[in-house]
Protein backbone atom coordinates (compact mmCIF):
# COMPACT_ATOMS: atom_id res chain seq x y z
CA UNK A 1 0.00 0.00 0.00
CA UNK A 2 1.20 3.52 -0.78
CA UNK A 3 -0.06 6.56 1.14
CA UNK A 4 0.60 10.27 0.56
CA UNK A 5 0.53 12.12 3.87
CA UNK A 6 -0.03 15.85 4.34
CA UNK A 7 3.06 16.49 6.44
CA UNK A 8 4.10 19.52 8.47
CA UNK A 9 7.02 18.13 10.46
CA UNK A 10 5.39 18.76 13.82
CA UNK A 11 4.86 16.17 16.51
CA UNK A 12 1.43 15.06 15.30
CA UNK A 13 2.22 14.42 11.64
CA UNK A 14 5.64 12.97 12.47
CA UNK A 15 4.03 10.41 14.78
CA UNK A 16 1.25 9.79 12.24
CA UNK A 17 3.83 9.14 9.50
CA UNK A 18 5.47 6.42 11.56
CA UNK A 19 2.15 5.05 12.82
CA UNK A 20 0.72 4.77 9.31
CA UNK A 21 3.81 2.96 8.10
CA UNK A 22 3.60 0.42 10.92
CA UNK A 23 -0.18 0.03 11.11
CA UNK A 24 -0.90 -0.20 7.39
CA UNK A 25 2.43 -1.78 6.43
CA UNK A 26 2.59 0.95 3.84
CA UNK A 27 5.04 3.08 1.92
CA UNK A 28 4.59 6.68 3.06
CA UNK A 29 5.25 9.69 0.84
CA UNK A 30 5.37 12.96 2.75
CA UNK A 31 3.89 16.02 1.09
CA UNK A 32 4.26 19.58 2.30
CA UNK A 33 2.94 22.64 0.47
CA UNK A 34 4.82 25.88 1.00
CA UNK A 35 2.01 28.39 1.24
CA UNK A 36 4.03 30.86 3.29
CA UNK A 37 5.02 29.11 6.51
CA UNK A 38 8.47 30.70 6.27
CA UNK A 39 10.97 29.31 8.83
CA UNK A 40 8.64 26.44 9.78
CA UNK A 41 9.84 24.61 6.65
CA UNK A 42 13.51 24.49 7.67
CA UNK A 43 14.91 20.94 7.62
CA UNK A 44 11.54 19.43 6.75
CA UNK A 45 12.75 17.17 3.93
CA UNK A 46 15.44 15.54 6.05
CA UNK A 47 13.02 15.14 8.96
CA UNK A 48 10.44 13.35 6.81
CA UNK A 49 12.97 10.91 5.39
CA UNK A 50 14.52 10.16 8.76
CA UNK A 51 11.05 9.52 10.19
CA UNK A 52 10.38 6.83 7.61
CA UNK A 53 9.05 8.44 4.46
CA UNK A 54 10.24 6.85 1.23
CA UNK A 55 10.02 10.20 -0.53
CA UNK A 56 9.35 13.80 0.44
CA UNK A 57 7.77 16.58 -1.59
CA UNK A 58 8.07 20.21 -0.52
CA UNK A 59 6.50 22.39 -3.20
CA UNK A 60 6.45 26.16 -3.41
CA UNK A 61 2.78 27.00 -4.02
CA UNK A 62 2.85 30.56 -2.70
CA UNK A 63 2.32 32.31 -6.02
CA UNK A 64 -0.49 29.96 -7.02
CA UNK A 65 -2.02 30.40 -3.57
CA UNK A 66 -2.08 34.19 -3.88
CA UNK A 67 -3.10 34.32 -7.55
CA UNK A 68 -5.70 31.55 -7.83
CA UNK A 69 -7.14 31.33 -4.33
CA UNK A 70 -6.59 34.46 -2.22
CA UNK A 71 -7.17 37.10 -4.89
CA UNK A 72 -10.38 35.57 -6.34
CA UNK A 73 -11.72 35.34 -2.79
CA UNK A 74 -10.91 39.01 -2.17
CA UNK A 75 -12.72 39.91 -5.41
CA UNK A 76 -15.77 38.39 -3.74
CA UNK A 77 -15.12 40.42 -0.55
CA UNK A 78 -15.58 37.14 1.30
CA UNK A 79 -15.38 37.43 5.08
CA UNK A 80 -16.88 34.68 7.26
CA UNK A 81 -19.38 35.84 9.89
CA UNK A 82 -18.36 39.44 9.31
CA UNK A 83 -14.87 39.05 10.82
CA UNK A 84 -12.78 36.09 9.64
CA UNK A 85 -10.66 36.65 6.51
CA UNK A 86 -10.63 32.87 5.82
CA UNK A 87 -6.86 32.50 5.94
CA UNK A 88 -6.70 28.83 6.94
CA UNK A 89 -9.86 27.92 5.05
CA UNK A 90 -8.62 29.09 1.65
CA UNK A 91 -5.24 27.32 1.94
CA UNK A 92 -6.67 23.84 2.47
CA UNK A 93 -8.18 23.27 -1.00
CA UNK A 94 -4.88 24.16 -2.67
CA UNK A 95 -2.89 21.87 -0.36
CA UNK A 96 -5.34 19.01 -0.89
CA UNK A 97 -5.47 19.62 -4.65
CA UNK A 98 -1.73 19.29 -5.02
CA UNK A 99 -1.61 16.35 -2.62
CA UNK A 100 -4.03 14.29 -4.71
CA UNK A 101 -2.08 15.22 -7.85
CA UNK A 102 1.06 13.83 -6.20
CA UNK A 103 -0.86 10.74 -5.14
CA UNK A 104 -1.96 10.09 -8.70
CA UNK A 105 1.52 10.68 -10.08
CA UNK A 106 2.99 8.26 -7.51
CA UNK A 107 0.30 5.63 -8.03
CA UNK A 108 -0.77 5.90 -4.38
CA UNK A 109 -3.78 4.09 -2.97
CA UNK A 110 -4.71 6.74 -0.39
CA UNK A 111 -4.06 10.16 1.03
CA UNK A 112 -3.89 10.89 4.74
CA UNK A 113 -3.99 13.95 6.96
CA UNK A 114 -3.46 14.81 10.61
CA UNK A 115 -6.49 17.05 11.06
CA UNK A 116 -8.35 16.57 14.30
CA UNK A 117 -11.75 14.92 14.20
CA UNK A 118 -13.30 17.99 15.82
CA UNK A 119 -12.23 20.67 13.37
CA UNK A 120 -13.03 22.05 9.94
CA UNK A 121 -9.79 21.03 8.21
CA UNK A 122 -10.75 17.35 7.99
CA UNK A 123 -13.82 18.41 5.98
CA UNK A 124 -11.85 20.77 3.73
CA UNK A 125 -9.20 18.17 2.88
CA UNK A 126 -11.67 15.40 2.23
CA UNK A 127 -14.24 17.37 0.24
CA UNK A 128 -11.42 18.50 -2.05
CA UNK A 129 -10.24 14.91 -2.47
CA UNK A 130 -13.79 13.81 -3.19
CA UNK A 131 -14.22 16.48 -5.85
CA UNK A 132 -10.87 15.95 -7.57
CA UNK A 133 -9.89 12.32 -6.98
CA UNK A 134 -12.88 10.24 -5.85
CA UNK A 135 -10.99 7.01 -6.49
CA UNK A 136 -8.49 7.70 -3.68
CA UNK A 137 -9.14 6.45 -0.17
CA UNK A 138 -8.73 8.97 2.65
CA UNK A 139 -7.17 7.99 5.97
CA UNK A 140 -7.82 10.21 9.00
CA UNK A 141 -5.98 8.68 12.00
CA UNK A 142 -7.60 11.01 14.53
CA UNK A 143 -10.98 9.50 13.60
CA UNK A 144 -9.76 5.95 14.22
CA UNK A 145 -10.47 4.58 17.68
CA UNK A 146 -7.25 2.54 17.71
CA UNK A 147 -5.19 5.69 17.11
CA UNK A 148 -6.95 7.69 19.81
CA UNK A 149 -6.59 4.79 22.24
CA UNK A 150 -2.86 4.64 21.62
CA UNK A 151 -2.43 8.42 21.79
CA UNK A 152 -4.91 9.89 24.27
CA UNK A 153 -2.56 12.82 24.90
CA UNK A 154 0.66 14.58 24.02
CA UNK A 155 2.73 12.59 26.54
CA UNK A 156 2.00 9.34 24.72
CA UNK A 157 2.96 10.90 21.40
CA UNK A 158 6.27 12.12 22.82
CA UNK A 159 6.97 8.68 24.25
CA UNK A 160 6.20 7.07 20.86
CA UNK A 161 8.53 9.53 19.12
CA UNK A 162 11.36 8.74 21.53
CA UNK A 163 10.83 4.97 21.22
CA UNK A 164 10.85 5.16 17.41
CA UNK A 165 13.69 7.70 17.12
CA UNK A 166 11.43 10.25 15.50
CA UNK A 167 13.29 13.58 15.34
CA UNK A 168 10.80 15.99 16.89
CA UNK A 169 11.28 18.58 19.56
CA UNK A 170 9.49 17.17 22.59
CA UNK A 171 9.17 20.46 24.42
CA UNK A 172 6.41 21.77 26.64
CA UNK A 173 3.32 22.54 24.64
CA UNK A 174 2.64 26.16 23.81
CA UNK A 175 -0.48 27.45 25.55
CA UNK A 176 -2.12 27.66 22.08
CA UNK A 177 -1.77 26.18 18.60
CA UNK A 178 -1.05 28.12 15.43
CA UNK A 179 -1.25 27.80 11.66
CA UNK A 180 0.56 30.14 9.27
CA UNK A 181 0.41 30.91 5.58
CA UNK A 182 0.84 33.86 3.22
CA UNK A 183 -2.57 35.33 4.07
CA UNK A 184 -2.58 35.00 7.84
CA UNK A 185 -1.60 33.22 11.02
CA UNK A 186 -4.22 31.75 13.34
CA UNK A 187 -4.13 30.92 17.04
CA UNK A 188 -6.56 28.71 18.91
CA UNK A 189 -6.96 26.18 21.74
CA UNK A 190 -5.13 26.21 25.07
CA UNK A 191 -5.45 29.51 26.89
CA UNK A 192 -7.64 30.84 24.06
CA UNK A 193 -10.40 28.37 24.83
CA UNK A 194 -11.56 30.79 27.52
CA UNK A 195 -13.47 33.46 25.54
CA UNK A 196 -12.99 35.88 28.45
CA UNK A 197 -9.18 35.71 28.10
CA UNK A 198 -7.89 39.02 26.75
CA UNK A 199 -5.71 38.19 23.75
CA UNK A 200 -4.82 41.87 23.38
CA UNK A 201 -3.27 42.09 26.86
CA UNK A 202 0.43 42.76 27.36
CA UNK A 203 0.84 39.22 28.67
CA UNK A 204 -0.20 37.83 25.25
CA UNK A 205 2.06 40.00 23.09
CA UNK A 206 4.61 37.25 22.50
CA UNK A 207 1.96 35.15 20.76
CA UNK A 208 1.75 37.40 17.71
CA UNK A 209 4.02 36.89 14.71
CA UNK A 210 2.96 39.16 11.84
CA UNK A 211 1.97 42.34 13.65
CA UNK A 212 2.67 44.62 16.56
CA UNK A 213 -0.17 45.70 18.80
CA UNK A 214 -1.82 48.99 17.84
CA UNK A 215 -0.39 50.48 21.06
CA UNK A 216 3.14 49.60 19.90
CA UNK A 217 2.62 50.82 16.33
CA UNK A 218 4.29 54.04 15.12
CA UNK A 219 2.77 57.33 16.24
CA UNK A 220 2.85 58.60 12.66
CA UNK A 221 0.70 57.29 9.83
CA UNK A 222 2.08 56.02 6.52
CA UNK A 223 0.41 56.47 3.15
CA UNK A 224 0.27 53.87 0.39
CA UNK A 225 -1.60 53.65 -2.90
CA UNK A 226 -2.92 50.46 -4.45
CA UNK A 227 -3.58 49.96 -8.16
CA UNK A 228 -6.44 47.60 -9.06
CA UNK A 229 -7.29 46.12 -12.45
CA UNK A 230 -10.56 44.20 -12.77
CA UNK A 231 -10.73 43.78 -9.01
CA UNK A 232 -7.17 42.52 -8.63
CA UNK A 233 -4.39 44.49 -6.97
CA UNK A 234 -1.45 44.72 -9.41
CA UNK A 235 0.68 47.56 -8.05
CA UNK A 236 1.77 49.43 -4.94
CA UNK A 237 3.02 52.98 -4.59
CA UNK A 238 5.07 53.46 -1.43
CA UNK A 239 8.01 55.78 -0.85
CA UNK A 240 10.27 53.03 0.52
CA UNK A 241 9.17 50.20 -1.78
CA UNK A 242 12.64 49.27 -3.04
CA UNK A 243 14.13 49.11 0.46
CA UNK A 244 11.16 47.10 1.68
CA UNK A 245 11.46 44.55 -1.13
CA UNK A 246 15.18 44.20 -0.46
CA UNK A 247 14.43 43.59 3.21
CA UNK A 248 11.86 40.91 2.39
CA UNK A 249 14.28 39.10 0.09
CA UNK A 250 17.03 39.15 2.73
CA UNK A 251 14.57 37.63 5.21
CA UNK A 252 14.51 34.48 3.04
CA UNK A 253 18.11 34.66 1.90
CA UNK A 254 18.84 31.16 3.17
CA UNK A 255 16.20 29.64 0.89
CA UNK A 256 15.52 31.99 -2.01
CA UNK A 257 13.37 30.46 -4.70
CA UNK A 258 12.45 31.69 -8.18
CA UNK A 259 9.31 33.40 -6.93
CA UNK A 260 11.41 35.36 -4.44
CA UNK A 261 13.46 36.80 -7.27
CA UNK A 262 10.56 38.06 -9.38
CA UNK A 263 10.76 41.47 -7.74
CA UNK A 264 14.51 41.73 -8.30
CA UNK A 265 14.09 44.11 -11.22
CA UNK A 266 11.27 46.46 -10.37
CA UNK A 267 8.93 47.61 -13.10
CA UNK A 268 6.89 50.79 -12.76
CA UNK A 269 3.91 52.05 -14.67
CA UNK A 270 3.41 55.65 -15.84
CA UNK A 271 2.10 56.71 -12.41
CA UNK A 272 5.11 55.21 -10.65
CA UNK A 273 3.38 52.17 -9.22
CA UNK A 274 5.64 49.20 -8.55
CA UNK A 275 4.02 46.39 -10.53
CA UNK A 276 4.20 43.21 -8.47
CA UNK A 277 2.99 39.62 -8.64
CA UNK A 278 0.25 38.51 -6.22
CA UNK A 279 2.84 36.86 -3.97
CA UNK A 280 4.80 40.08 -3.63
CA UNK A 281 1.67 42.19 -3.18
CA UNK A 282 0.85 39.99 -0.19
CA UNK A 283 4.37 40.09 1.23
CA UNK A 284 4.62 43.88 0.97
CA UNK A 285 1.20 44.52 2.48
CA UNK A 286 1.78 41.99 5.26
CA UNK A 287 4.94 43.84 6.23
CA UNK A 288 3.35 47.29 6.13
CA UNK A 289 0.13 46.20 7.81
CA UNK A 290 1.99 44.36 10.54
CA UNK A 291 4.13 47.40 11.23
CA UNK A 292 0.96 49.40 11.98
CA UNK A 293 -0.92 46.76 13.96
CA UNK A 294 -3.50 46.14 11.25
CA UNK A 295 -5.59 43.01 10.68
CA UNK A 296 -5.94 41.48 14.15
CA UNK A 297 -9.21 39.65 14.75
CA UNK A 298 -10.45 37.93 17.92
CA UNK A 299 -13.73 36.08 17.44
CA UNK A 300 -15.90 33.15 18.42
CA UNK A 301 -16.97 31.45 15.21
CA UNK A 302 -19.33 28.66 14.22
CA UNK A 303 -17.47 25.60 12.98
CA UNK A 304 -19.01 23.52 10.21
CA UNK A 305 -19.00 20.43 12.46
CA UNK A 306 -21.40 22.16 14.85
CA UNK A 307 -19.47 23.65 17.74
CA UNK A 308 -18.38 27.19 18.49
CA UNK A 309 -14.65 27.90 18.51
CA UNK A 310 -12.59 30.90 19.61
CA UNK A 311 -9.83 31.99 17.26
CA UNK A 312 -7.37 34.86 17.11
CA UNK A 313 -6.05 35.87 13.70
CA UNK A 314 -3.43 38.16 12.16
CA UNK A 315 -4.25 39.15 8.56
CA UNK A 316 -2.44 42.45 7.95
CA UNK A 317 -2.09 42.33 4.16
CA UNK A 318 -5.47 40.74 3.62
CA UNK A 319 -7.21 43.41 5.69
CA UNK A 320 -5.59 46.15 3.60
CA UNK A 321 -6.55 44.45 0.33
CA UNK A 322 -10.16 43.97 1.41
CA UNK A 323 -10.51 47.59 2.48
CA UNK A 324 -8.78 49.00 -0.61
CA UNK A 325 -10.75 46.78 -2.97
CA UNK A 326 -14.04 47.98 -1.49
CA UNK A 327 -13.01 51.62 -1.98
CA UNK A 328 -12.32 51.12 -5.68
CA UNK A 329 -15.59 49.21 -6.04
CA UNK A 330 -17.45 52.12 -4.46
CA UNK A 331 -16.82 54.35 -7.48
CA UNK A 332 -16.80 51.76 -10.27
CA UNK A 333 -19.51 49.16 -9.57
CA UNK A 334 -23.13 49.57 -10.59
CA UNK A 335 -25.35 49.81 -7.51
CA UNK A 336 -27.52 46.79 -8.24
CA UNK A 337 -24.55 44.61 -9.25
CA UNK A 338 -22.78 45.57 -6.02
CA UNK A 339 -25.82 44.88 -3.87
CA UNK A 340 -26.41 41.53 -5.56
CA UNK A 341 -22.77 40.55 -5.07
CA UNK A 342 -22.89 41.70 -1.45
CA UNK A 343 -25.96 39.55 -0.84
CA UNK A 344 -23.87 36.55 -1.93
CA UNK A 345 -20.92 37.26 0.37
CA UNK A 346 -22.25 35.15 3.29
CA UNK A 347 -22.92 32.21 0.94
CA UNK A 348 -19.54 32.46 -0.78
CA UNK A 349 -17.67 32.83 2.53
CA UNK A 350 -19.50 29.86 4.02
CA UNK A 351 -18.62 27.71 1.01
CA UNK A 352 -14.95 28.56 1.47
CA UNK A 353 -15.10 28.05 5.24
CA UNK A 354 -16.85 24.69 4.94
CA UNK A 355 -14.48 23.32 2.31
CA UNK A 356 -16.57 23.57 -0.87
CA UNK A 357 -14.01 25.44 -2.97
CA UNK A 358 -14.21 22.86 -5.77
CA UNK A 359 -17.98 22.48 -5.55
CA UNK A 360 -20.01 23.52 -8.62
CA UNK A 361 -21.92 26.19 -6.70
CA UNK A 362 -18.71 28.00 -5.68
CA UNK A 363 -17.40 27.81 -9.22
CA UNK A 364 -20.69 29.18 -10.54
CA UNK A 365 -20.56 32.04 -8.04
CA UNK A 366 -17.00 32.79 -9.12
CA UNK A 367 -18.15 33.32 -12.71
CA UNK A 368 -20.55 35.98 -11.48
CA UNK A 369 -17.87 37.52 -9.24
CA UNK A 370 -15.45 37.75 -12.17
CA UNK A 371 -18.09 39.41 -14.33
CA UNK A 372 -18.94 41.87 -11.54
CA UNK A 373 -15.28 42.94 -11.36
CA UNK A 374 -14.74 43.80 -15.03
CA UNK A 375 -14.85 47.57 -14.36
CA UNK A 376 -13.25 47.56 -10.89
CA UNK A 377 -10.13 49.36 -12.07
CA UNK A 378 -8.59 52.32 -10.29
CA UNK A 379 -6.42 53.61 -7.49
CA UNK A 380 -7.07 53.92 -3.78
CA UNK A 381 -4.94 55.95 -1.37
CA UNK A 382 -4.80 54.64 2.21
CA UNK A 383 -3.34 55.81 5.49
CA UNK A 384 -2.16 53.12 7.91
CA UNK A 385 -2.25 54.16 11.55
CA UNK A 386 -2.37 52.19 14.82
CA UNK A 387 -4.58 49.34 13.68
CA UNK A 388 -6.65 51.52 11.36
CA UNK A 389 -6.94 51.67 7.59
CA UNK A 390 -8.12 55.13 6.59
CA UNK A 391 -9.43 55.94 3.11
CA UNK A 392 -7.60 59.00 1.81
CA UNK A 393 -8.81 59.07 -1.79
CA UNK A 394 -9.93 56.95 -4.69
CA UNK A 395 -10.00 57.50 -8.47
CA UNK A 396 -10.72 55.54 -11.61
CA UNK A 397 -10.91 56.06 -15.37
CA UNK A 398 -14.15 54.05 -15.14
CA UNK A 399 -15.62 55.99 -12.23
CA UNK A 400 -19.41 56.19 -12.06
CA UNK A 401 -19.21 59.06 -9.63
CA UNK A 402 -20.21 62.29 -11.35
CA UNK A 403 -19.66 65.41 -9.23
CA UNK A 404 -21.89 67.47 -11.54
CA UNK A 405 -24.82 65.20 -10.71
CA UNK A 406 -23.97 64.64 -7.04
CA UNK A 407 -23.36 68.33 -6.27
CA UNK A 408 -25.72 70.25 -4.01
CA UNK A 409 -25.28 73.18 -6.38
CA UNK A 410 -27.02 73.61 -9.73
CA UNK A 411 -26.42 70.62 -12.03
CA UNK A 412 -24.96 71.91 -15.32
CA UNK A 413 -25.77 68.58 -17.03
CA UNK A 414 -29.45 68.73 -16.00
CA UNK A 415 -29.30 64.92 -15.65
CA UNK A 416 -31.30 65.03 -12.43
CA UNK A 417 -34.47 67.03 -11.89
CA UNK A 418 -35.13 67.42 -8.17
CA UNK A 419 -38.85 67.80 -8.83
CA UNK A 420 -38.93 64.18 -10.01
CA UNK A 421 -38.26 63.06 -6.44
CA UNK A 422 -41.79 64.08 -5.42
CA UNK A 423 -43.43 61.35 -7.48
CA UNK A 424 -40.64 58.89 -6.66
CA UNK A 425 -41.22 59.34 -2.93
CA UNK A 426 -45.00 59.27 -3.29
CA UNK A 427 -44.95 55.92 -5.09
CA UNK A 428 -42.59 54.38 -2.55
CA UNK A 429 -44.63 55.75 0.33
CA UNK A 430 -47.94 54.35 -0.97
CA UNK A 431 -47.73 50.91 0.62
CA UNK A 432 -46.52 52.44 3.90
CA UNK A 433 -49.53 54.76 4.03
CA UNK A 434 -51.96 51.95 3.21
CA UNK A 435 -50.44 49.75 5.88
CA UNK A 436 -50.48 52.50 8.49
CA UNK A 437 -54.18 53.17 7.89
CA UNK A 438 -55.12 49.49 8.09
CA UNK A 439 -53.17 48.90 11.28
CA UNK A 440 -54.09 52.20 12.96
CA UNK A 441 -57.45 50.72 14.00
CA UNK A 442 -55.87 47.84 15.93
Amino acid sequence: MKIVLAYSGGLDTSVILSWLKQTYDAEIIAFCADVGQEEELAGLNEKALSTGASKSYIEDLREEFARDFVFPMIQANAIYEGQYYLGTSIARPLIAKRMVEVARAEGADAVAHGATGKGNDQVRFELTAAALAPELAVIAPWREERFRSEFPGRAEMIAFAEKNNIPVQATAKKPYSSDRNLLHISFESGILEDPWFDASADSARDMYVLSVSPEQAPDKSETIELLFEKGVCVGVKYDEIEALLAELKVARASSLRPADLQAGSLHYDSENFALLSPLWIMRVLNKLGGKHGIGRVDMVENRFVGMKSRGVYETPGGAILHFGHRQVESITMDREVMHLRDSLIPKYATLVYNGFWFAPEREALQVFITESQKDVTGVVRLKLYKGNIIAAGRKSPLSLYNPDIATMEADPTKAYNQSDATGFIALNALRLKVGARVHASR
